[in-house]
């Protein structure tokens, strides 16, 4: 995938705080470590991927593929994972019959350039814009922790997608020297019905009240709000058989 057309000049410029975001976005590439393409090798059908971003960056990432597929499924991962981390856990929505796609964020993994808030939300932007182009029949999105802040912004409160499921983000990033205007809260739809909210109670990186405010707008516009007491942060929960209640909850609202 590949764009020919200009983008902003400062797309890599710091807009939560000139030392605190170069930082944080530092230390969690130190937690994510350096990709490793042996955690991919056993998986069936799976493919590597690059996508050139309008300002000159090589994102790169993984693809699980199916015959005929329903529509597409783009994970956005949290703030400290790889793609080729997650890819195997992330089969079940290929045998739903969905292509699933996961790129590492800008200056993650296998992809260029340097970790920003509003560049990284650009590349969401323009991989949505370019999948959408592809001719699936259905466009599915499902952000996690950083991922929904990264996906809400992305697609914003009109955008092209059947479904968008946001598990365990946090209402609003401001708190932590952002813009007001990148608060998932601000990227809510006035019609909800696209969207699931998921919150889980054993939440101890995003604890639930951190939610609730975009959790009522949510259901005030029609939204499913899906609050488990058996779930923890995605892909921390103890047990497998929880992981796999939670990707199924997703699975249903996306394809229903």
């Amino acid at each position: 995938m590949a764009h020919g057309v200009n983008a902003e000049p400062d797309l890599e410029s710091s807009i939560c705080g000139f030392l605190r975001e170069p930082l944080t976005f530092w230390q969690f590439r130190m937690v994510a470590g350096t990709p490793d393409a042996s955690r991919v090798k056993s998986i069936r059908n799976i493919e590597q991927l690059s996508f050139a971003t309008l300002d000159g960056r090589e994102l790169g990432g993984y693809k699980l593929r199916t015959a005929n597929p329903r529509g597409y499924l783009l994970v956005a991962q949290g703030n400290a994972m790889l793609a080729d981390q997650i890819m195997g856990i992330l089969e079940s929505f290929r045998n739903a019959g969905l292509d699933v796609y996961v790129y590492d964020y800008r200056g993650f993994g296998l992809s260029e350039g340097k970790s920003r808030l509003k560049a990284i939300v650009s590349d969401y932007r323009e991989i949505v814009t370019a999948l959408n182009a592809q001719g699936y029949r259905h466009r599915y999105l499902y952000g996690i922790s950083m991922g929904g802040v990264i996906l809400s912004n992305a697609v914003g409160p009109s955008g092209d997608y059947d479904a968008l499921v946001v598990d365990s983000s946090p209402s609003r990033i401001s708190g932590l020297g952002c813009p007001e205007e990148y608060d998932p809260l601000s990227k809510l739809p006035q019609d909800a019905a696209k969207l699931m909210l998921i919150i889980g109670l054993l939440d101890r990186v995003v604890p639930p009240q951190d939610i609730e405010e975009m959790a009522k707008i949510v259901q005030e516009r029609g939204g499913l709000v899906l609050k488990s007491p058996e779930f923890a942060h995605p892909l921390m929960d103890i047990k497998p058989a929880i992981r796999r209640q939670r990707f199924q909850a997703v699975a249903d609202f996306l394809t229903r």
